[in-house]
C-alpha cells in the first residue's frame, strides 16, 4: 500500500509541474470554464471552443462509524458468532484515497466531450470476534471505472457570455475497475484468497449509461447552478449481480471575492439502491458465509447485498485560486448533514478534495495568443 501512495504522490507532482511550466495564454475571460462551477462537480464546465481542459484531483475520505437507517451503531455491539444479527467480522472505519484524472475537448460553444478515470486505495479497519482471529485492516487498490461523457448546451441567453444556460449530459461508465479483488491479510482462518466484499471492489463490472442535466446562472460577481445525474445499472456483471441505481443532485453558489479568488458552497445529494444479489463466489461457493455454506449466516454485514445504498446529503465549502491565467487550484471540504442508510454499513464522516485544473487553447481557439478578440466584445 505504501508503494501505491508513493505512486499517487509522484503522479500528482508530475501533473502539477507540467501545469506550472505550460505556456500561459492571454485572452478573454472564459464564460464556460471551470471557474464558473466547483471543480469537484461531475462534468462541470464547458471549455471555450477548440480548447482542451485537463483536471487532476486528490480526494481523501474518512468513513465510520456504522449506521443503520439514521442511527449510529458501535461495531463492538454486533461482533460475535455468525447468526444473522452478529458477525465475526465487522467494519469500524474506512479511509479512501482517490486520484482522479480527466480531460475534455470542446468542439463548439455548445458541445464538448469528456473522459475521466481514477486510481483508488481503500483501507478498512475490521473488528474481529476474538474466537476466530484478531483485528486487521482490509485493503484493496487499483484503477476504477472510466467515464466517457458528452455535454451539450441546449439553451443559453448569450453564446459568448451567457448569464443563464442549460446543458444535458450523456455517456457511459466503462468497467475498467476490478470486481474480483481477494483477501490477502485476513486473520480469520481459510479466508485469504476469497473474494472481498462489495465495498472493497473497484468498479461496477457493467457498462452503465449516464444521463444528466445542468443549469448555470450568473450575475457578477456571483455564479450559481444545479445538477441532476442518473447512472443506471441495467444488467448483471460477470459475477452475476449489478449495483443499485445511482442518482445524484448538486446545488452550488459561488462568489468572486478578489481578482484571483472565488469562494463556493454546495449541497450534494446521493441516492443509491441496494445491490441485486451476491457475487457468484458468495451465492454458489459460499465465500463470505459461515463454513463456506451459501445458506449459512454472513461472516460480515459487508457481504450482504441488502446492506448498501440509501440517501445521503452533504454540504461543501471551497475556495478557488488562479495562480496563472487559465489555471485554477481548488480545495473543497465536505461534511454530511443527513444519512439514511440501508445498514448496518459505514456512514460518511468527512471528505477533502484538492484539484488542479488547466485549459489549453489550440490555434483554432479565439483565446489563442495572437488572435484578435471576437467582434461581439466591442474591442
Amino acid at each position: 500500500m505504501f508503494r501505491n501512495k508513493v505512486f499517487i504522490l509522484v503522479l500528482n507532482c508530475v501533473a502539477l509541474l507540467w501545469a506550472t511550466v505550460a505556456q500561459a495564454y492571454i485572452g478573454l475571460c472564459c464564460a464556460h470554464c471551470g471557474g464558473n462551477m466547483p471543480l469537484n462537480t461531475f462534468g462541470g464546465g464547458i471549455p471555450e471552443p477548440h480548447e482542451y481542459r485537463f483536471k487532476i484531483s486528490q480526494m481523501f475520505m474518512e468513513m465510520g462509524p456504522l449506521r443503520d437507517g439514521t442511527s449510529d451503531i458501535l461495531s463492538t455491539t454486533i461482533v460475535g458468532a455468525p447468526n444473522g444479527t452478529t458477525f465475526p467480522a465487522v467494519p469500524r472505519s474506512m479511509q479512501q484515497y482517490m486520484t482522479m484524472i480527466g480531460g475534455a475537448y470542446s468542439f463548439s460553444d455548445d458541445f464538448s466531450l469528456m473522459a475521466m478515470t481514477n486510481y483508488t486505495i481503500n483501507e478498512m479497519q475490521m473488528e474481529i470476534f476474538s474466537n476466530v482471529g484478531t483485528n486487521f485492516t482490509m485493503t484493496s487498490s487499483g484503477i476504477g471505472d472510466t467515464s466517457v461523457l458528452g455535454k451539450y448546451r441546449v439553451y443559453a441567453d448569450d453564446h459568448l457570455v451567457p448569464t443563464n444556460q442549460m446543458s444535458v449530459m450523456f455517456g457511459l461508465s466503462i468497467p475498467t475497475g476490478d470486481i474480483e479483488k481477494k483477501f490477502s491479510n485476513n486473520t480469520v482462518n481459510n479466508q485469504n484468497g476469497t473474494i472481498l466484499p462489495f465495498k472493497m471492489q473497484l468498479g461496477s463490472g457493467t457498462v452503465d449509461p449516464i444521463i444528466g442535466v445542468t443549469y448555470q446562472g450568473s450575475h457578477d460577481p456571483f455564479w450559481w447552478g444545479a445538477n441532476a445525474q442518473l447512472e443506471a445499472h441495467v444488467y448483471d456483471n460477470d459475477q452475476g449481480y449489478h449495483r443499485g441505481q445511482e442518482f445524484r443532485y448538486d446545488l452550488y453558489a459561488m462568489k468572486q471575492v478578489a481578482d484571483k479568488w472565488v469562494l463556493h458552497t454546495q449541497l450534494n445529494g446521493w441516492v443509491e439502491g441496494q445491490f441485486s444479489r451476491e457475487p457468484f463466489e458468495g451465492r454458489v461457493n459460499g465465500e463470505g458465509h459461515n463454513n463456506f455454506n451459501p445458506s449459512s449466516a454472513f461472516l460480515s454485514p459487508l457481504f450482504d447485498p441488502q446492506n448498501y445504498g440509501g440517501h445521503k446529503v452533504a454540504v461543501g465549502l471551497g475556495v478557488q485560486y488562479q495562480p496563472i491565467p487559465m489555471h485554477i487550484m481548488e480545495l473543497t471540504a465536505t461534511l454530511p448533514i443527513y444519512q439514511d442508510l440501508n445498514g448496518p454499513q459505514l456512514r460518511d464522516n468527512w471528505m477533502l478534495q484538492f484539484t488542479y485544473y488547466m485549459e489549453v487553447p489550440t490555434k483554432k481557439s479565439r483565446r489563442y495568443l495572437g488572435f484578435k478578440p471576437p467582434k461581439e466584445l466591442g474591442f
